[in-house]
C-alpha cells in the first residue's frame, strides 16, 4: 500500500492528534514486548516500534522512506520468524485486507504479537466520513472496518484478544479551536461512551492449541546419571503421559 497520498492529511492538525494519540498508546503497549524480529507497515510520521527493546526493527512498505521496500500482500519474510507486528491503519486501506491479515498470520511466530489500529466506524468520525464531501481523499475513503468483525476475522486465525482501547474521543473537527472546545469528551470519554472513540488500537496474541516437548538428550543423560533407579523408573512413567502439554484447557460445554 501506497502511504504518500495520506502525507498531507498526516500532516494537518486533524493528523498530528491522531498521530499523537496513537503514539502515546503504542510507546506504552510495545515496550514490554520481547523476542528476537519485530516489524511496523510504515505509515507516515508514526513510528510505533521506537520504544520496543526488540533487536531487530524494521518498517516495511512501498514508500522509498521505508527501510524495507515491499508489497505487505507478499512479504519477504520467512514464515514463523516475526514476534511482533504492528499494522496502524493498514487494514481499512488495503485492497485485500483478509488477504493481508492472512500475510501477517503466515510470518508471525505462535505464541507472537500483533498490534493494529484502525478507524471506527460507530463513532463521529464513522459519521463523518459517511457524510464526507471528499470522499476520494485519506481518511475519508478508507474502508472503515468495525471491532467486532476485525475480532471475527482474528478468532478465525488462531488470534486470542489480549488488550485493546478507544481513542480520539474529539469530532474531527479540521478547527483546532473548535477541537479544544470539545476536550472534555476526551477526558471523559473512557467513561462515558467508552466505544464511540475515533480510533480503536487492539493487541491479539496468535495461539496454538498445543507444542510437543522435547529434551534435549543431554539433559535426559545427566538427569540419568543423579537419579537413583527408583526416580528414574518414576520419572520415565511420567514422561510416557506427559509428551502433549495444552497451552490452554479445553472449553467445557455449558
Amino acid at each position: 500500500m501506497n502511504t504518500e497520498h495520506m502525507i498531507p492529511w498526516l500532516n494537518s492538525t486533524l493528523g498530528q492528534y491522531i498521530l499523537n494519540q496513537e503514539q502515546l498508546i503504542l510507546d506504552e503497549a510495545v515496550a514490554n514486548i520481547f523476542g528476537f524480529n519485530a516489524l511496523q507497515l510504515c505509515l507516515p510520521g508514526l513510528d510505533a516500534l521506537r520504544l520496543n527493546r526488540i533487536p531487530n526493527r524494521f518498517r516495511l512498505g512501498m514508500n522509498q522512506d521505508c527501510q524495507l521496500q515491499a508489497d505487505p500482500l507478499f512479504l519477504p519474510i520467512a514464515s514463523h520468524s516475526v514476534d511482533l507486528v504492528v499494522l496502524p491503519h493498514q487494514l481499512e486501506f488495503s485492497e485485500y485486507p483478509h488477504a493481508l491479515l492472512r500475510e501477517i498470520d503466515r510470518i508471525t511466530v505462535p505464541e507472537g504479537r500483533i498490534i493494529i489500529t484502525g478507524f471506527n466506524p460507530l463513532s463521529l468520525w464513522g459519521v463523518r466520513q459517511f457524510f464526507s464531501m471528499q470522499p476520494k481523499t485519506f481518511p475519508w475513503n478508507g474502508e472503515f472496518i468495525s471491532l467486532n468483525r476485525l475480532k471475527d476475522w482474528l478468532s478465525l486465525l488462531g488470534f486470542e484478544l489480549n488488550a485493546g482501547r478507544f481513542l480520539a474521543y474529539v469530532p474531527p473537527f479540521r478547527s483546532e479551536q473548535l477541537r479544544q472546545r470539545f476536550r472534555f469528551m476526551e477526558l471523559a470519554g473512557d467513561r462515558w461512551w467508552g466505544v464511540g472513540g475515533g480510533v480503536y488500537y487492539l493487541e491479539a496474541i496468535k495461539r496454538v492449541q498445543g507444542v510437543r516437548l522435547i529434551t534435549p538428550r543431554w539433559q535426559v543423560s545427566m538427569s540419568e546419571k543423579v537419579l537413583s533407579p527408583a526416580v528414574q523408573a518414576a520419572s520415565r512413567q511420567q514422561d510416557l503421559s506427559a509428551k502433549i502439554v495444552p497451552l490452554f484447557p479445553p472449553q467445557e460445554n455449558s
